[in-house]
């Protein structure tokens, strides 16, 4: 018998950049794109509250993100802070890394810098029932 995973993904664009939220039994994946700035942060502020109530782990997957601005570093810093997991940025660019160290964000997320794919595996027995 195999078990399937459930993705949903929601999907918003703003006038240059654009934002994906994907979702799994086991985490979620924020996918921004483009030009990624204070014009979204309506869509931001949406995907943040979605995923602080589901309490699972976030990645953000920043591989295409051309540019950024303190808005959206305030939205992970937020998210950063209020998840109990670490959150991880998957293959950030310079700009965004550049980001990440001046506002000293980089030293509560973690950096990766190979994707390790979506979704991830399914938890252990043993984990579900706590």
């Amino acid at each position: 018998m195999t078990d399937t995973v459930e993705t949903h993904s929601e999907e918003r664009s703003g006038s240059e950049g654009s934002t994906a939220l994907l979702t799994s039994a086991t985490r979620n994946r924020l996918v921004l794109s483009g030009e990624v700035d204070i014009s979204m942060n309506e869509e931001l502020g949406q995907a943040a509250v979605t995923i602080e109530r589901s309490g699972l782990p976030l990645e953000v997957d920043a591989r295409n993100v051309t540019f950024m601005d303190s808005s959206v570093i305030a939205v992970l810093a937020r998210l950063a802070y209020r998840l109990p997991d670490r959150l991880r940025i998957i293959q950030p660019p310079d700009v965004v890394r550049f980001l990440l160290e001046v506002t000293k964000i980089g030293e509560i997320v973690d950096i990766v810098d190979v994707d390790p794919g979506f979704p991830g595996p399914e938890p252990e027995l043993g984990e579900m029932l706590g």
